[in-house]
């Protein structure tokens, strides 16, 4: 059966837009990298492709700011000499694989917890709605890569503590998103809080890399503001 489509905001729009120069760049990135070993090694990757392409960019990783009276550390903060001051936050999430390339080998391994990081990231994309409101930076950018296609394909049960934090294809979220019953003691600690999303962002999956069995697929949300 064919979704009905979803009328879009000018808002909406617009971060699209921007997030198409992102998704750019890691089409680029993905042809010298198609895996990583590790979410700091995406990171470091994402952050000296962003210097070779801009080499007068102030580049930091995790630098520190305050938010919600506590510490907060952003995994890449860029400082263009235009103005420009872009807030980027990172998930790699993988499943278990072990890859060759260019002589290299990876062995990912199997993460799971796919509902945990499904809360991680949306975390992340409301802590960049609010350091772009407090003008600490002029966009964001959350950026989720994976091979686990369970972050993807649309879950047959919608009876799940985590569905209102599902991140398949066509998804679209906004408003207040929080657990679903009771979870069980512990498997969300630390995690309780709802989130709340003052912008509309929706799911488009694109193709990454195939360098082993699994492909991987990335997702990018822009933040602008309000």
């Amino acid at each position: 059966m064919t979704r009905p489509s979803r009328v879009h905001t000018i808002q909406e729009l617009e971060a699209d837009v921007i997030a198409s120069a992102m998704r750019q760049k890691l089409e680029a990135l993905s042809v010298q990298r198609p895996l990583f070993h590790s979410e700091a090694d995406f990171q470091h990757a994402l952050a000296w492709m962003i210097h070779q392409d801009v080499p007068d960019s102030l580049i930091r990783l995790e630098r520190p700011y305050r938010l919600d009276e506590r510490n907060v550390y952003l995994d890449l903060f860029i400082g263009e000499p235009s103005g420009r001051k872009l807030a980027i936050e990172l998930k790699y999430k993988t499943r278990e694989e072990i890859a060759i390339h260019a002589g290299e080998e990876f062995r990912l391994k199997n993460q799971g917890a796919q509902d945990l990081a499904r809360y991680d990231f949306l975390w992340d994309v409301n802590r960049l709605e609010k350091l772009v409101d407090r003008g600490e930076v002029t966009e964001g950018y959350a950026i989720f890569l994976t091979n686990d296609p369970a972050y993807w394909v649309e879950p047959k049960s919608t009876e799940t503590i985590d569905a209102q934090f599902r991140l398949h294809e066509g998804r679209n979220l906004r408003g207040k998103l929080a657990w679903q019953g009771e979870p069980k003691s512990g498997t969300v600690k630390g995690r309780e809080v709802p989130i709340v999303l003052r912008s509309g962002y929706s799911s488009d999956w694109r193709n990454y890399s195939k360098p082993g069995k699994s492909e991987f697929r990335f997702l990018v949300w822009a933040v602008d503001r309000n």
